[in-house]
């Protein structure tokens, strides 16, 4: 199935609904990517992590280093220059970084370049230049502080890793990344057809599970019944 297919039909279900079906496939949390929460939203919502926006799409991985490692080249381009159509861009920064990776300029030129969302596993600053022009960012934190005197680009689409301390998470170019305000959740790609396979027979047993409590049914009589039902992983 191409990428563009899945995004589509992805599209119609929450981050909650992916971490069900890749929790069955045995992915570890459930691709859940902790500590990265929406900070900005369609509603143009003063507040973050409100609001119904939803980012779906393959990953443009870039990695930053601290300025003064040398062991990696700069990349000879900027890493939003030739970022397909269609992307998210997601931002590795060092751990425990101060100051932020991403600013308005960016979204400026990911907006232009045709890409969906950005995600930051750092800080972002120039939040209102965001929300104004109505680009989906989720990030660790915010900041103020341009990234040049403490950090650099280091590589553009390789894997790069989450930054925490309670988690091990990797993500690589073309992974499937969904984001919304529950947070976000990357889907490895040769796992993007099976979790897209799974997902709908869950989401409708959960609907009638619902539907039956509403009634006055018992929650464990009621899952018992619907839950039979959903569609099992081929491992």
């Amino acid at each position: 199935m191409e990428t563009k297919d899945i995004v589509k039909g992805l599209s119609s279900y929450t981050t909650c609904d992916v971490a069900d079906a890749l929790s069955k496939l045995k992915v570890a949390h459930g691709g859940f990517l902790a500590g990265l929460t929406m900070y900005y939203d369609l509603r143009w919502s003063p507040r973050r992590q409100e609001g119904t926006t939803k980012i779906v799409g393959p990953a443009h991985t870039v990695k930053y280093v601290r300025k003064n490692y040398e062991s990696e080249p700069t990349p000879p381009e900027h890493y939003l220059d030739n970022v397909p159509s269609g992307s998210v861009v997601f931002i590795s920064a060092p751990a425990r970084a101060i100051n932020a990776c991403y600013g308005g300029l960016m979204s400026t030129q990911a907006q232009y370049s045709g890409v969906v969302g950005t995600v930051i596993d750092g800080r972002l600053r120039d939040l209102q230049e965001h929300r104004d022009m109505e680009f989906p960012v989720f990030a660790r934190d915010v900041g103020t502080t341009a990234p040049a005197e403490a950090m650099r680009v280091a590589a553009i689409n390789e894997p790069v890793w989450l930054n925490s301390e309670d988690q091990d998470a990797t993500i690589n170019p073309g992974d499937i990344l969904v984001g919304d305000i529950n947070g976000v959740v990357v889907i490895p790609r040769s796992m993007a057809e099976k979790v897209l396979e799974l997902i709908p027979s869950q989401v409708e047993a959960d609907e009638k599970v619902a539907a039956d409590i509403r009634k006055g049914r018992p929650v464990q009589e009621a899952q018992k019944e619907h839950r039979a039902n959903v569609k099992k992983p081929k491992m």
